[in-house]
């Protein structure tokens, strides 16, 4: 059955529980979505206009706007590409439930987002970062576990806090990983990664969460669930403890474990498959990454290499 047309709250409600109900969007992104369609409503309403009789020129100078700074700050180009994005989502479903004939967003362009190469560490920088938790207090084998398995699994930092414990078989190695939109994902667990957790099972968690009922597998002090800012502010410390403050961003590690993956002579699909990316091509950036790892090697290593 057609939605009704009316207001364009209603109109941005629907859609936004079409996304999550049948679409499976996460609640990150929902957010996001909700934001830009409340700040284009916005948009519209200050024209005189509505999401129904909106026009592609309408669409238009909303995002030349947000890109010029009319109302504000210039808004980035990744971020116009998101809102863009949405925007296009948004009146496909309007045309699907018959709101509206036409799509004002069909002949849309946007800037092209530049391809920006995350930041990755070398093998000896891990190694380093993995070696600052030190000692046998709770904490410490927590910190120890959290770091070792977001880089055996190349875990974003959303799946690390949300890891229950019934998701990872030690015994064979394996860790059922839900991602984004909660698709699920079997990646293997690294033998080091094993013994982290196996002893942060045994002797730290139990000792944090004493006898409440916690069904995170990360933990804080108080032994309730690690937030992601709790994540961030364990990987920060250590990362300033191991001299690496200014390489670290939220997803380093995972952005390491594929590209050292790549390096050490993993298939692309199997990489692909293990970060839970939905297309090929946005694994494929790892690899103009680990081919420049491979030179450098090569340069520093090879007798007749250097001129």
């Amino acid at each position: 059955m057609p939605i009704a047309t009316g207001t364009f709250q209603g109109l941005m409600l629907d859609y936004l529980a079409y996304m999550e109900l049948e679409r499976g969007v996460s609640q990150n992104t929902l957010q996001s979505y909700r934001s830009d369609l409340l700040q284009f409503g916005a948009f519209l309403e200050k024209r005189g206009t509505n999401a129904e009789e909106a026009g592609p020129r309408d669409v238009g100078d909303f995002l030349t706007g947000l890109a010029a700074g009319d109302a504000d700050a210039p808004v980035a180009t990744a971020t116009i590409q998101r809102k863009a994005a949405c925007l296009r989502s948004f009146y496909r479903h309007l045309r699907r439930e018959n709101v509206r004939e036409s799509d004002p967003t069909a002949g849309l362009s946007t800037p092209r987002k530049s391809q920006k190469l995350p930041n990755v560490l070398g093998r000896a920088e891990v190694q380093r970062l993995l070696e600052q938790p030190k000692g046998t207090d709770p904490i410490a084998l927590r910190d120890r576990a959290l770091l070792e398995l977001m880089y055996a699994c190349g875990l974003r930092a959303s799946e690390a806090i949300s890891l229950e414990p019934g998701q990872l078989d030690l015994r064979a190695g394996i860790a059922r990983v839900r991602g984004k939109g909660s698709k699920e994902r079997l990646v293997p667990i690294g033998g080091e990664a094993v013994k982290a957790v196996d002893v942060y099972l045994r002797r730290g968690r139990p000792t944090l969460v004493g006898a409440r009922e916690e069904r995170h597998l990360f933990v804080n002090f108080r032994g309730a669930g690690l937030t992601r800012q709790g994540l961030y502010k364990v990987i920060g410390r250590h990362a300033s403890s191991a001299g690496l403050a200014g390489k670290m961003s939220p997803h380093t590690l995972r952005h390491s474990f594929a590209t050292h993956l790549l390096a050490g002579g993993c298939d692309l699909r199997s990489v692909q498959e293990m970060l839970g990316h939905a297309d090929v091509a946005t694994t494929q950036l790892y690899t103009h990454l680990s081919s420049q790892h491979l030179k450098d090697a090569y340069f520093k290593a090879h007798p007749r290499a250097r001129r």
